[in-house]
Formats: structure tokens, sequence, C-alpha cells
């Protein structure tokens, strides 16, 4: 069986056609949804608190997107993935300055403090956790995190050079202005 990079039959071989100025404002809208774990109402909420803020609307877009509790407990480590993440605080692992927080999507303001409940510190995933996270520690420069006490804070708001995601956040933002 031989294996060729394109399809069969008589018209496979005619080389690949180049995606137009829609598609790849599509596939990167829809590489955002999936990296972030956000649905399309989500996105377009976002996109719109991020179009009312001064400045550049895709750098407040990735901002916006970062500062989701659910993707600064991943920035933070405490998870493998963001739909880790997302389970650990809407199972009521997490608190946000000392209060108890369940909702993946809150927004995280600089000086909040986010750590694992007292009572959780003593199950095996975290304890597996701050084993790992003393070892290696690969977090951003906007947050500061103890491994010890299992708790970060919010030091400053990230931007897009922070975020090392391969993304054109301009096209997502001109997908949904057209």
């Amino acid at each position: 069986m031989i294996k060729r990079n394109y399809p069969p039959g008589i018209q496979g071989n005619k080389g690949v056609k180049s995606l137009t100025e829609y598609g790849k404002q599509l596939n990167q809208k829809q590489k955002v949804k999936r990296i972030y774990g956000v649905t399309e109402k989500q996105l377009r909420k976002h996109l719109a608190e991020a179009l009312k803020q001064q400045g550049v609307a895709g750098d407040n877009l990735i901002s916006k997107l970062e500062t989701r509790l659910d993707s600064i407990v991943f920035r933070m480590n405490l998870a493998s993935s963001r739909a880790a993440a997302r389970n650990l605080v809407s199972h009521g692992h997490i608190q946000v300055n000392e209060r108890s927080l369940n909702i993946p999507s809150a927004y995280v303001k600089i000086g909040d403090k986010i750590s694992v409940k007292k009572n959780k510190l003593e199950k095996n995933y975290f304890l597996n956790k701050q084993a790992l996270l003393k070892k290696n520690l690969d977090i951003p420069g906007w947050l500061a995190f103890d491994p010890k006490k299992m708790e970060g804070e919010v030091v400053s708001i990230p931007n897009r050079k922070d975020v090392n995601i391969s993304i054109d956040i301009q096209e997502v933002v001109e997908f949904y202005s057209r």
C-alpha cells in the first residue's frame, strides 16, 4: 500500500487549496476556543468586554482569557490541563481571598490570592502536586506562587508577550468585527 499526501482519485493530485481570509480567521477563533475551553457565547462576551476597554482589543482579549480563575489555576501548575483546572475549581478545591469560589469563568484581579483549601491539602492529588512543584517551577512572571503553601497571587495583568500561545489574536478580533 502506498501512502500519498493527497486524496485519491483523478482530482486528488491538484495541490493544496489555500484557505480564504474567512477560513484563516475561523481557524484562529476555533483554536482560541479549544485552548481556553470556552464556548462561542463566552468568547463573544469576553471580546465585547475587551472592545470596551482602552487599548488594543486583541491584547485585552488575551488578558481577559488569562485572568479567568481556571486559567490561573492552570498557569500556577495546580492542574495539568485547563480542563483539569476547570474541574478543580468547579468541585470546590480552590479559594480566592480566603473564600470558596467554584465558578471557573470568574475574573481574578490584581492582588487576589488564589489557594487550595486547607482541608484539601491532605488529598493525594495535592500532595503529589506539591512534590512535583518543588522540583520544577515554571510560573509566568505575572503570577507569584508559593509551592509550600500552595498559594499564589496575581501580581499584574498579563499581556500578549507573557502568554506563549501561537495564536494570531487580531484575526479573531477581525472575525467578530465583520
